[in-house]
């Protein structure tokens, strides 16, 4: 099936790892024309020589999306070497999940700056570009963490409630100009940021990251936890024709979880 992505330029942040890297392989798929961006330079060029392997191209560029500044640098230089951006998929930054009694106020402003900030410097100057052309497509990667109360993510959730709301008031605030804003949220998915959360559960609860990870598996009615290729599936389907009248849109990726309407 042609989903009209071959040719059009995708800017992936996060894009050395994770959900980031299977997007981005899923784009070039498609013909697209993929640039990634994430802070570790040598990371991303691991990513890169990953997907040579697999006869997929992504261009990368360096970028510390925690500065407003670098990032709308990032942003002009790739809008000058591969034309304009048409579909946005940020990916990067991770709060920290943190136990309680580890939680302060420097925690709190880390987890807003690691991942409602640098979603926001991405956004602010690429929507508006977008706007100025008058079509485009943002799909935000997100988490269910900001739905469900969780002692352990609190400062996260934080954020990404706060994605998600901003989120919903870009793609209402940028219909008319042609711009679809997206977001995916997955619960567990297999991925080294995961990890760090099984481990911050393990050292809350006292139990193993084994016992942890078999505890919360057994409450995800389809009984495992996500792949990053499947959230990389649903933003294909985001950026593409056949999404053409989804805006707005918060799709949950919890295997069921929730169970919430």
């Amino acid at each position: 099936m042609d989903l009209g992505l071959n040719g059009r330029v995708v800017v992936i942040t996060g894009a050395s790892k994770g959900i980031g890297l299977a997007c981005a392989e899923a784009f070039a798929r498609e013909g697209a024309i993929v640039i990634g961006i994430s802070r570790d330079l040598a990371r991303l060029q691991a990513a890169q020589r990953q997907l040579q392997g697999k006869s997929l191209q992504m261009a990368v560029r360096a970028a510390d999306l925690c500065d407003s500044a670098a990032t709308e640098k990032a942003i002009d230089h790739i809008e000058a070497d591969h034309g304009p951006i048409e579909v946005l998929i940020n990916c990067a930054g991770a709060a920290r999940r943190t136990p309680p009694a580890e939680l302060d106020v420097s925690a709190i402003h880390a987890a807003m700056d690691a991942k409602y900030f640098t979603y926001m410097h991405s956004i602010d100057p690429v929507i508006r570009r977008m706007a100025a052309r008058g079509y485009g497509s943002i799909i935000n990667i997100v988490g269910q963490g900001g739905r469900q109360a969780n002692p352990l993510h609190i400062a996260g959730g934080s954020a990404n409630a706060a994605l998600m709301l901003a989120s919903v008031g870009y793609a209402n605030a940028y219909a008319s100009k042609g711009i679809r804003v997206n977001v995916i949220n997955p619960g567990i998915t297999r991925t080294e940021r995961q990890q760090e959360g099984l481990e911050a559960a393990a050292r809350a609860s006292g139990h193993s990251t084994d016992e942890v990870l078999a505890r919360q598996v057994a409450e995800i009615p389809l009984g495992r936890v996500a792949e990053p290729e499947e959230v990389a599936n649903v933003a294909l389907f985001l950026a593409s024709s056949l999404a053409s009248y989804v805006t707005g849109a918060v799709i949950p990726m919890d295997g069921g979880k929730a169970s919430v309407i």
